[in-house]
């Protein structure tokens, strides 16, 4: 059976969408599972990899010391995309390795060097005199022209909102969450900061892809495309927009900024993805992986990941087993009633619990975080318990002494087989605010190297070994008390969670 899925999805992928129906006619059987390829390579380019170059690392502190080693031996570019930077010493040694790297290209007259980094305004912000963006400013000091540090601003956060709310609640509106860590032709695709925690202790995941340069090519050109309607950092701390752009992002009119924005994202996509098809159709060299890259930007009209999302859930067959984890348990309702009222997959999910949530323990309201998302899980139990649909859907917490969770993503695995087929990764928590808020890249991977598959999967294996799964007496426990407030308040929460 993968046989004949494999050959249908490689065949789309080299020959485009005009093999498709033909290969509807020869797999009949096989369409439940190719569907969703099927349409996403309408709207998302398609790079052909070798799974070999591909490698999970396990660990924090594995994907700290790559990033810090291959920031330091770039030659070529550094591009970053993250929430935010941390200002400690993990975090100053990060820096330390691209200031190296910069310095080895200028006394070398490498004019071709380029460093680009986005983070997000506000996050970025916070902390006022120490911050991600006084990190930064010596880099830009140092190296004119050759490092650019740019901050998105959600167009949402305007008017009496940028006035009023206070910084963190700031960020609730939304924020720049993408996580692209590239040096050269290679890149890890993340869920993870660039803080000190997420390099000791905050479980994430994290896909390493080496000499990649197509794939690469193409997250380098988003964080620039993106970084055109942020705000420029310069090198005294202030800030100014980009030579190619007129409109503020809060100063301005947010329904112009939103459609300008929108068309700069959508027009560099479609030529990314005219470019790939075209080169997919020359190419003599067979691949036995493909990547999709999926984008969410709902403000700007840029819904592929959700898309993608849905018509892969609903397109699932009796006997695929999709495993789904997620350190913000907060699944759009879409989703939600998909996967208990129409998806046929037999459903593994994998949240949080409190004591491994990022906000256990937080002082004021932020510590009643948790308390929503027990809420959440709670009303989710219960759903799929009404509908009696506990044979094929289960949920299972996350904890670990001492650790906090944050990981993301997704492992599809086809009837009747053991490796999974196709996998997501990246940013997104499938949730109400990575749905429709924030700015988030996740791609879908679809491989038939085996040695890749039993990587996938022993990656899974791995995080779903400290899940326990849940019954009707968990939310029941004593810590599992959610005060009356949260619980009313939910339907209005969720929207920021």
């Amino acid at each position: 059976m993968f046989t004949n899925v494999w050959n249908f999805t490689s065949r789309l992928l080299s020959y485009g969408t005009a093999a498709v129906k033909a290969e509807e006619t020869i797999h009949p059987k096989e369409r439940p599972c190719s569907d969703a390829l099927t349409w996403v390579s309408n709207y998302a380019p398609c790079f052909g990899i070798h799974g070999n170059s591909v490698e999970i690392l396990n660990t924090p502190d594995e994907f700290y010391q790559t990033l810090k080693t291959n920031f330091k031996n770039a030659k070529k570019r550094i591009v970053i995309a993250s929430l935010y930077l941390g200002t400690g010493q993990l975090e100053q040694d990060l820096v330390n390795g691209i200031e190296y790297a910069c310095e080895r290209a200028k006394s070398s007259g490498n004019k071709d060097f380029e460093v680009h980094i986005l983070l997000d305004y506000n996050r970025g912000s916070r902390g006022g005199e120490v911050s991600s963006r006084t990190m930064l400013t010596p880099l830009l000091e140092r190296f004119e022209g050759m490092v650019q540090v740019s901050l998105y601003h959600t167009p949402d956060l305007s008017g009496y909102l940028k006035q009023y709310l206070p910084p963190k609640l700031d960020e609730t509106v939304g924020v720049q969450h993408m996580k692209v860590y590239l040096f050269d032709d290679s890149l890890v695709m993340s869920g993870a900061n660039l803080s000190d925690n997420y390099f000791t202790n905050r479980q994430d995941r994290y896909v390493q892809f080496n000499d990649c340069p197509e794939m690469c090519n193409f997250f380098s050109g988003l964080v620039k495309t993106v970084s055109t309607f942020s705000l420029s950092l310069t090198a005294d701390n202030s800030t100014k927009l980009h030579p190619e752009w007129e409109i503020h992002p809060y100063e301005g009119d947010h329904k112009d900024f939103k459609e300008a924005a929108g068309k700069t994202v959508s027009k560099y996509i479609k030529s990314v993805s005219d470019d790939q098809a075209d080169r997919q159709t020359k190419k003599k060299i067979k691949f036995d992986t493909y990547v999709y890259p999926l984008l969410q930007m709902a403000l700007f009209g840029v819904h592929t990941e959700e898309m993608f999302v849905k018509q892969l859930f609903r397109s699932a067959s009796d006997g695929v087993k999709i495993s789904l984890a997620t350190g913000y348990f907060n699944l759009t309702k879409q989703y939600q009633n998909i996967i208990v009222l129409e998806s046929l997959a037999n459903f593994n999910l994998l949240i949080a619990s409190p004591q491994v949530n990022g906000f256990y323990g937080a002082r004021g309201v932020m510590g009643n975080i948790p308390d929503a998302y027990t809420y959440i899980a709670s009303s989710f139990y219960h759903l799929v318990k009404y509908y009696n649909m506990q044979h094929r859907i289960h949920l299972y917490e996350y904890y670990r002494h001492q650790w906090t969770y944050h990981v993301k993503g997704l492992w599809y695995y086809l009837p009747n087989q053991n490796l999974p087929f196709l996998s997501m990764m990246g940013s997104s928590n499938f949730g109400h605010r990575s749905v429709h808020r924030d700015i988030e890249c996740q791609i879908a991977l679809v491989t038939q190297n085996k040695q890749l598959q039993t990587q996938l999967h022993q990656e899974q294996v791995n995080f779903f070994a400290n899940g326990v799964e849940t019954n009707e007496e968990t939310f029941q426990e004593t810590d599992r008390y959610v005060p009356m407030w949260v619980k009313l308040a939910s339907p209005f929460l969720r929207r920021y969670l």
